[in-house]
């Protein structure tokens, strides 16, 4: 990530702003500091599913610069359910930079994991690829000015807001490699 660690780690707190990083999730509600309402859609092709859940930020540590979040949601159709438990950690590479690495598991029940099973992986894939661009996006928006150079200023005003919807082409090329590797046995060296 373009930005110090720390710079990071508040912005990876701040839960509201870390949603609006995700393709097609949003807070609805603030319960408290560590509980939120807040709903998720993602649409690929004529499918959609929109789910509406809870969240909980059940670890916050900040001498490792660890976040962990718990969610569960339904699907507003009723039909599907899903589950996430999340740990994200940022960590110093330099003064200007980081890495943000985490883990994440899903469960998911009902329809969904009926016809979505087999592209699970490629949607997931998809969802944090556009969330990492997003996440180095809002850093650099955020960056104070002592560290903005000017021709990074001029960049950002002309900025384009992070994706809010899950890119369905690249969603498309992800399944294909996808089922391309489990075809032929590919496997990345």
């Amino acid at each position: 990530m373009p930005a110090p660690a720390e710079r990071a780690w508040q912005l990876l707190q701040d839960i509201e702003r870390v949603a609006a990083c995700m393709p097609g999730a949003r807070i609805t509600a603030r319960i408290d500091e560590r509980h939120y309402k807040g709903a998720v859609a993602v649409r690929f092709g004529p499918a959609s599913l929109s789910f509406r859940g809870e969240v909980e930020v059940s670890a916050l540590e900040p001498e490792s610069r660890t976040l962990r979040l718990l969610g569960k949601g339904t699907d507003t159709s009723g039909g599907s359910a899903a589950a996430l438990d999340l740990t994200a950690r940022i960590d110093a590479v330099d003064a200007s930079s980081c890495n943000l690495t985490g883990r994440s598991e899903v469960s998911l029940s009902g329809r969904v994991a009926t016809f979505g099973a087999r592209m699970a992986d490629a949607v997931a894939e998809q969802v944090l690829r556009q969330f990492a661009a997003n996440f180095s996006a809002a850093l650099q928006v955020q960056a104070p000015p002592a560290e903005t150079a000017p021709a990074a200023v001029a960049q950002q005003a002309a900025a384009v807001p992070p994706e809010t919807a899950l890119n369905g082409f690249a969603l498309l090329r992800a399944i294909v490699r996808s089922w391309l590797r489990a075809l032929f046995g590919w496997r990345r060296a």
